[in-house]
């Protein structure tokens, strides 16, 4: 009795506050807030054509009426976050629909017992010089938004989290900067015969938090062509920001994807929890570009766990031509883009601080059966575009309008907190051998607990192979001096007239006990 009066109470105070918060409509529904809530909304959208958002943006929006320097002149006023008079332990910042981000998104609040949307409004906006505040309806929605959290410092609210342009986010974890991003789902990604598919996230509902609450929980619905998905996000701030998501898919019937993009092929790959990255340049680059500093890169290397222990670590490589290297496996336990360089002196870089952007790991809940990691590298002549793409393709296609489940979580580290991997390649430098330039002299660092205590009189065993377009003419391991680690010295020769790249392993042992990540890479010929 006391507890249903206590939320009759809530309800009431929740109503009247949503009645007095300025830029939030009064249409309330009373219902619970739940995954399966938004699952069916999903469901109910892809048993019809995609629809476009980009239809309902007004004129005055669009790219040929608000260019970069006009939208460049519109602030959001920090004052009037969501939830920042309540002094809630989180605030929202809204991004402002035009320009490039053509899909404006449908936001709404929800608590225990009531959802309200949260409908767009001029004065949230300082727009410089321009005179289009009141040319924008109350339904158009936002482009996107961003979550604040004390995570640096109890009196100062910092950004950790950033959700805008198609279904992308990144999040901050404490005394980190923005580098690689997230992705909801990535369609058709890194395929040479077809266009890539890039789903949305049309419908955002975020809930508002407790003043106690050191979490917060979020739900989207995803939409495109091919599929409509619901999403939970349970976000985590900390010095690793912690990220648990679980969705559910619904795949459109053909009819209705032809419907919405005749001549439309089925789709090849369907991408799990993608991750999109930068790498231009790095200790390992053969190709090499015309820049002060000595590497650029916001990720170094893909870390895969896979279900029998073994780990592989593949440094990235920015090639003249695309590139689509596939890991199969059964029941991944995990993958990452990770950014292993964390000294200032290998980047040189006073504006892009790339020592301190994230690591993002990947782990799967349950078991996600076989399937493929992907790795996707677009060559690039410099740093502004995101060139890097991991995820996870299963083997079984999920069946039209079949609703397909998958949970994981995303960890966004410097790893000064946790460690996804001890005994670890350290670095990778390639060159020409002196003695013969077709010959490739490869450089592999290694380190860690298992090789500490390693002495010159008793090394450990390279193991090393390579695909059949090559050949490994010599090994050598030696022990670093310096900082007591392990250096591998690999002479791969390619066969003569090769043109495709060559797949190379390496890993160290001792007996019979694997000592070290396995060392994976793909050189391609210049």
């Amino acid at each position: 009795m006391l507890f249903a009066m206590l939320i009759r109470r809530l309800s009431l105070l929740f109503v009247i506050l949503l009645a007095l918060t300025p830029g939030v409509t009064a249409r309330l529904e009373s219902v619970e807030v739940t995954l399966e809530y938004i699952a069916k909304k999903a469901e109910d959208r892809a048993r019809k054509p995609f629809h476009s958002p980009k239809a309902d943006l007004p004129e005055s929006l669009k790219q040929d009426q608000l260019d970069y320097d006009k939208y460049r002149d519109i602030r959001f006023r920090h004052d009037r976050a969501l939830w920042n008079h309540e002094k809630l332990p989180f605030n929202v910042e809204f991004f402002h629909p035009g320009y490039l981000y053509q899909e404006p998104v449908h936001i709404n609040e929800f608590t225990l017992t009531h959802v309200q949307p949260i409908r767009f409004v001029g004065d949230f906006f300082d727009y410089g010089q321009l005179h289009i505040a009141n040319q924008i309806p109350a339904d158009t929605g936002y482009a996107g938004f961003r979550l604040l959290f004390p995570i640096n410092s109890a009196d100062k609210m910092d950004e950790i989290g950033s959700f805008l342009g198609a279904s992308y986010f990144r999040l901050l974890g404490k005394a980190q900067d923005y580098g690689l991003s997230a992705r909801g789902l990535a369609l058709d990604c890194g395929e040479d015969d077809r266009p890539e598919e890039f789903p949305i996230f049309t419908d955002w509902w975020l809930g508002k938090p407790h003043r106690e609450d050191t979490d917060l929980r979020l739900y989207a619905i995803l939409d495109s062509v091919s599929c409509v998905g619901a999403y939970t996000f349970v976000i985590r701030p900390g010095e690793t920001m912690i990220m648990d998501v679980e969705a559910v898919l619904y795949f459109r019937a053909d009819d209705k994807v032809q419907a919405a993009n005749p001549g439309r092929k089925a789709l090849k790959t369907i991408g799990l929890a993608p991750l999109t990255s930068m790498f231009w340049f790095g200790e390992n680059s053969e190709r090499k570009f015309d820049d002060y500093r000595p590497e650029v890169h916001d990720s170094d290397g893909l870390l895969m766990r896979m279900e029998n222990g073994e780990v592989l670590w593949r440094p990235l490589n920015n090639a003249s031509v695309l590139r689509h290297q596939r890991f199969a496996t059964k029941n991944i336990a995990g993958f990452g883009l990770l950014q292993r360089d964390r000294e200032f002196g290998n980047y040189q870089d006073i504006f892009n601080h790339y020592q301190n952007v994230p690591s993002v790991w990947v782990e799967p809940h349950n078991q996600w059966g076989e399937g493929e990691i992907h790795l996707v590298e677009l060559s690039t002549t410099y740093e502004g575009l995101d060139n890097i793409v991991a995820y996870w393709a299963p083997k079984e296609k999920p069946q039209p309008m079949q609703a397909y489940r998958f949970a994981y979580t995303l960890y966004w580290t410097r790893e000064t907190d946790r460690s996804f991997s001890e005994n670890k390649v350290l670095s990778t430098r390639i060159g020409a051998d002196s003695r013969d330039k077709r010959k490739r002299q490869i450089a592999i660092d290694f380190g860690g607990p298992k090789l500490a205590p390693l002495s010159e009189n008793a090394p450990p065993t390279v193991v090393a192979s390579c695909s059949d377009n090559g050949s490994i003419s010599e090994t050598q391991v030696f022990r670093n001096p310096v900082n007591g680690t392990w250096r591998v010295i690999l002479k791969m020769e390619p066969k003569a007239d090769n043109k495709d790249p060559i797949d190379i392993r390496c890993t160290l042992k001792k007996g019979e006990e694997i000592l070290t990540e396995t060392w994976t890479y793909l050189w391609s010929p210049p």
